[in-house]
């Protein structure tokens, strides 16, 4: 008998750690699960159910009929994967590097973004963004994975123009901008020029109000069009993202605002019930200039800088 080759051994390998966890877990015989996954005690893969490579599944969950779990998933001991009274909705995906936390529950038809995390406890009923953290029931955003502070709790550097107290973040382009304030007894005023503290002449402004506070609105970047931002009521957060670098900006006070150049990913979340958030663009709206996935911007934003 010849000595087996390093693929034959790794084979051999593989196929007795699959053994090995599958005299403690179930797996239905249509499910899939990929090379380098390890299945904790007592875990449950229903029906065509795919567990893609180097994934964890730890001991007591649930994984439900044709839910789709991509590479490097951590699934946390006992979480559960709901599936749909009757069949009525997809099963739920979870995209690659996503972590879910010890006794999750995730519903039937949900996304849970690449790289996102689900606290312990968490019940998601809805799709989760890349890279956002959540928790609670029903879980909420309650930040983003990497992103830094902005400035006012970490400011970088700052500088002034035209009055104004402009400070450079992480993000590449990505500015806050400290306005003056005027206070008077008949009330104060607070006052910007653009093409001067803010860099660019506005063709077109919005306004976002009466956003429940657990929904999320933005997630797009531009490939064009420049935004600035400020919350004239209430507080709101501002993510932005460059593809590398993300840092997270309060805007509590009609006095500050933030900068978002072309190919820049922002979200806005976290809103007071009282938020009014005024944006103004550079453009007139065009559905062409918009980037609405994730992953063509991450492509696009990528090719630009090769």
């Amino acid at each position: 008998m010849g000595l087996m080759t390093d693929t034959e051994r790794e084979s051999l390998i593989d196929a007795a750690a699959r053994a090995q966890r599958e005299r403690y877990s179930v797996v239905d015989p249509s499910a899939t699960v990929g090379g380098g996954t390890t299945l904790g005690p007592h875990a449950f893969v229903d029906a065509q159910a795919v567990i893609g490579d180097d994934c964890v599944v730890e001991s007591g969950a649930h994984i439900c009929r044709g839910t789709v779990i991509e590479s490097q998933v951590h699934i946390g001991a006992h979480a559960a994967f709901a599936g749909a009274p009757g069949g009525g909705q997809p099963a739920a995906v979870v995209k690659a590097g996503a972590w879910i936390g010890a006794n999750a529950s995730i519903l039937a038809g949900v996304v849970i973004g690449a790289k996102a995390i689900v606290r312990p406890g968490s019940v998601v009923s809805r799709s989760v963004p890349p890279g956002a953290i959540v928790e609670g029931n029903p879980a909420n955003i309650i930040g983003y994975v990497d992103a830094a502070p902005g400035p006012g709790t970490a400011p970088l550097h700052g500088g002034s123009r035209g009055g104004a107290k402009i400070e450079e973040t992480a993000v590449k382009g990505v500015t806050v901008h400290h306005f003056p304030v005027i206070p008077d007894l008949r009330g104060s005023l607070t006052v910007g020029e653009f093409d001067r503290q803010v860099p660019f002449t506005p063709k077109r402004y919005f306004m976002v109000f009466g956003v429940p506070s657990r929904e999320i609105r933005g997630e797009h970047a531009h490939h064009q069009c420049h935004q600035f931002l400020i919350c004239v009521r209430g507080s709101c957060a501002v993510m932005a993202d460059d593809g590398e670098h993300k840092v997270e900006v309060l805007l509590d006070s009609p006095d500050r605002g933030i900068y978002l150049p072309p190919m820049t990913w922002g979200v806005q979340y976290k809103y007071s019930a009282d938020a009014m958030l005024l944006v103004f663009a550079s453009d007139y709206y065009d559905n062409a200039d918009y980037i609405r996935d994730y992953a063509d911007f991450i492509r696009i934003s990528g090719q630009a800088k090769a």
